[in-house]
């Protein structure tokens, strides 16, 4: 993705789609997770940091993990802003939520423990609380939150100061069923496309292998994680729009076209889902690979529907196909 300089609110809005790829990198020569070999030093343990820290997140802001992996110097996530969670906490709700990242005013505090306010306070209190609302919805929010976490216990370990992550993270809009499939297949398959593991099963510290893990303990879904819940239907459940098994065997053929890594050589049997996208084989493994190339991605009608919600005129992204 190019370097950010475009204002956050021309490139995240829910209008235009809850879904959007984030990634943040590390400034420092040193890792951010991994062994270097340089310093002959292992920060391994700061993956887990990086996973707990943002399931933490998940749970408290009305943002949803749908993929995640953790790398040496950098970290992908995708996200879904799930405003109608958020529209339904009671304000109550809402403060609790903020307040166990934040400490809180002593006017909302008060308001909370149910003390006598005059009109002016009690309106006041409920405005700042509204803010919050609105905060629990902000992917901005959300990464300053994990970003200024991770920073801090990393100076601290390091013993040192300074500027732990490259600038602000970099976001993509993931416009329509297309973009969300590519871009989450293409978290979970980094470490596989790095070298770093065989197979999705063997990612450590991704979103694919908390799944799977899940599926061998029997759950239905994994903690804290966006559940799947099926193709588009009439209601629609409140989750990811694919089969998880579908999802699965999409990530495991994908990855095995990566690691075989024969020129122009692609498995004929296609993955049931790459059909119901409109995905030709080819087009889908350009999709997978190359996506962090745009700032908004799907077909072209999604990215000209999308331009007014983004302020945005020209029709550029990276585009998939319309089939």
């Amino acid at each position: 993705m190019i370097a950010m300089t475009i204002a956050r609110s021309s490139l995240i809005n829910v209008s235009a789609t809850p879904y959007y790829h984030c990634v943040s990198r590390c400034v420092r020569r040193s890792f951010l997770c991994g062994y270097d070999k340089h310093s002959d030093t292992s920060f391994e343990h700061r993956r887990e940091w990086i996973e707990k820290r943002l399931l933490l997140l998940a749970q408290t802001f009305c943002i949803d993990v749908c993929a995640y992996a953790i790398m040496s110097n950098h970290y992908h996530v995708v996200l879904h802003i799930n405003v109608k969670d958020a529209e339904s906490l009671s304000l109550e709700q809402v403060a609790e939520r903020w307040l166990s990242l934040h400490s809180g005013p002593v006017l909302v505090n008060r308001f909370i423990r149910g003390d006598k306010l005059s009109e002016a306070e009690g309106q006041r209190s409920e405005e700042i609380i509204e803010r919050w609302r609105e905060r629990l919805t902000s992917i901005s929010w959300f990464m300053r939150l994990l970003n200024q976490y991770i920073a801090s216990e990393a100076n601290r370990e390091d013993q040192c100061t300074g500027h732990f992550w490259e600038g602000r993270f970099k976001s993509q809009a993931l416009l329509d069923e297309k973009a969300l499939a590519a871009a989450m297949t293409y978290v979970d398959l980094n470490p596989v496309r790095a070298a770093i593991a065989d197979t999705p099963e063997k990612s450590a510290f991704t979103s694919v292998k908390a799944r799977i893990d899940a599926l061998r303990k029997e759950q239905h879904t994994a903690p804290y994680l966006f559940p799947f819940v099926g193709n588009p239907r009439e209601p629609m459940p409140d989750g990811i729009p694919f089969r998880l098994m579908d999802y699965l065997e999409l990530v495991d053929w994908t990855g095995r076209q990566i690691r075989d890594d024969k020129r122009g050589h692609i498995d004929t049997t296609l993955p049931p889902i790459l059909s119901r996208l409109g995905f030709e084989s080819a087009e889908w493994m350009i999709a997978c690979t190359q996506i962090e190339q745009g700032r908004l991605v799907g077909s072209s009608r999604a990215i000209k529907a999308a331009l007014p919600h983004l302020n945005r005129k020209r029709l550029s992204g990276f585009r998939l196909p319309d089939g």
